[in-house]
């Protein structure tokens, strides 16, 4: 854990660190066009954007993240975000999400 990249799919990858007690933190790489599909979850969840451009759908609403720009998830908000260029997340969660750590 930590060290290692995940292909999700074609234009998005994941490097999950290793968790503390309540929060753990995950890299996301983007391709352009790289799409996180619309989900939710009931951890909350801080997204840095470390590059790039991507756009977050957030309970409907659209945010344009840019690199040193944040965004704040509550949990249970459905969510989900499209890379306008190739782009960099930090995505940060509490408490741990146990279904990336399996």
């Amino acid at each position: 854990m930590g060290i290692n990249w995940e292909q999700v799919d074609e234009k998005v990858s994941r490097k999950i660190h290793k968790p503390g007690d309540q929060l753990m933190a995950m890299e996301v790489r983007f391709e352009k066009g790289g799409i996180g599909a619309e989900h939710s979850h009931p951890h909350e969840q801080i997204s840095y954007c470390l590059e790039g451009e991507v756009e977050f759908t957030l309970a409907g609403e659209k945010h344009v993240l840019r690199q040193g720009e944040t965004l704040v998830i509550p949990s249970n908000t459905v969510h989900g975000a499209i890379a306008l260029e190739k782009s960099r997340l930090l995505d940060v969660f509490t408490p741990i999400r146990e279904d990336l750590l399996t």
